[in-house]
């Protein structure tokens, strides 16, 4: 590991930090490879219940670097990650502009905190490129026409905007995004790690449960835990079992 994301641990959540400044934190083949280890390995650590993403400086992700790009460079290291996610809830910490890939690095995670100024949007059109990260699915996410003028344009919105359309969950001072970050982080770490990873898969392909799915979860330690520990009037003690 370099120095290019930078990770904390604050109890049961990660924090983890591009930390390109110098380049608005654009996205280089080593900056991806290194965030999707990251990721990848915090998704395997049954203590990490919660992910937080944020970036260095005063811009969350400006993209790709079209600079790397034109080198020839591979940036495939994190398409896994925006087609498939994991199963630990991520939570984007918007402390500036997220446009571009920055952006659908901002879709892929499951909720968005962000500065009130902060701007978001797809631009790869105005590269004569397209948003072939997932932004072209923003339309699940908003009104058919505001992802359509999003994409034609290129032009970005603000992230009061995009609360107001239900496009990120909280918009913010700039000074208060980690707080509010790490705060709703923390509210879901305190939950059933069994249950939440299920939630999240359930929501995110729209779709009830198997019938394996429910005993897996109904059935297990934690759920006993918990019913336990709502008669006993105290705090569930999860295992991930």
């Amino acid at each position: 590991m370099s120095d290019l994301v930078l990770t904390e641990r604050v109890g049961n959540v990660l924090v983890a930090t591009l930390n390109r400044p110098e380049a608005r934190n654009a996205l280089n083949p080593a900056l991806i490879d290194e965030l999707s280890d990251v990721l990848r390995s915090a998704d395997a650590d049954s203590g990490i219940r919660a992910i937080v993403l944020s970036g260095a400086g005063t811009v969350f992700c400006a993209g790709m670097d079209l600079k790397a790009f034109a080198q020839g460079g591979k940036f495939d290291g994190l398409v896994w990650f925006f087609q498939e996610g994991i199963g630990t809830p991520v939570i984007a910490a918007l402390n500036g502009s997220a446009l571009a890939g920055g952006f659908e690095l901002v879709l892929a995670c499951d909720l968005v905190v962000a500065a009130e100024e902060a701007k978001l949007g797809i631009a790869e059109v105005k590269r004569g490129l397209f948003a072939a990260g997932g932004g072209t699915t923003l339309a699940d996410r908003v009104p058919l026409s505001v992802a359509l003028e999003m994409g034609l344009t290129g032009e970005p919105v603000t992230a009061a905007y995009a609360w107001q359309i239900g496009l990120v969950n909280r918009a913010v001072p700039a000074d208060r995004v980690r707080e509010e970050a790490l705060a709703l982080a923390e509210r879901i770490a305190a939950n059933g790690p069994l249950g939440v990873t299920m939630t999240k898969k359930l929501i995110r392909q729209r779709r009830w449960a198997e019938p394996d799915e429910v005993t897996a979860v109904f059935r297990s330690a934690d759920a006993a835990e918990g019913a336990r520990a709502f008669a006993e009037r105290r705090a569930p003690v999860w295992t991930g079992k």
